[in-house]
């Protein structure tokens, strides 16, 4: 009776840890198949940018109009903050590499309707360059192009920009 007592007691602890394990089945068979418990919510781009959303540091990413972003003719940054003159709007300040040295504007504007308008401005007074695109990634990103202003140079190149919400700036 004490080697079946002895062998029930084997059979019951491994079915115990067999217990275990299968506990841990359902996430290997994930693991296996690569499914997921629940997909991640897909996030809808916004067609209006509060100026709160707009708020806060954007890394900038200039390219050629027949370029890519992975080779860039300027970058930089933009730090956005409420217009003081415009509600619903944005003014901030763009710092970004240039030939030669580093360039500084004042980009103004806002996001409605799904489109992206920036007026860029060296001075504070005259327009340099209007910025014209759409929000995406969940409006962390705004892309389009700048092209020069009215008025201005003719031999002023169309540049694409990306622009990335920086990372604690939500």
């Amino acid at each position: 009776m004490t080697d079946t007592l002895c062998a029930l007691g084997r059979r019951l602890s491994l079915l115990g840890g067999a217990a275990t394990l299968a506990a841990g089945l359902p996430l290997a068979a994930l693991a296996q198949t690569g499914t997921s418990p629940r997909p991640a919510p897909a996030c809808e781009t916004p067609v209006f940018l509060e100026p709160a959303r707009l708020s806060g540091l954007w890394q900038l990413t200039l390219w050629p109009e027949n370029g890519t972003a992975a080779q860039p003719v300027s970058t930089g940054a933009v730090l956005f903050e409420r217009h003081p003159e415009y509600e619903g709007s944005v003014r901030g300040r763009l710092k970004r590499s240039d030939t030669g040295n580093d360039r500084e504007a004042v980009l103004s504007g806002d996001v409605v309707d799904g489109e992206v308008n920036f007026d860029e401005s060296a001075d504070g007074l005259n327009l340099d360059a209007v910025w014209i695109g759409e929000p995406a990634a969940c409006g962390l990103e705004l892309r389009g192009s700048r092209r020069p202003a009215d008025g201005r140079p003719a031999d002023a190149p169309v540049l694409n920009f990306l622009l990335k919400k920086a990372p604690g700036w939500r």
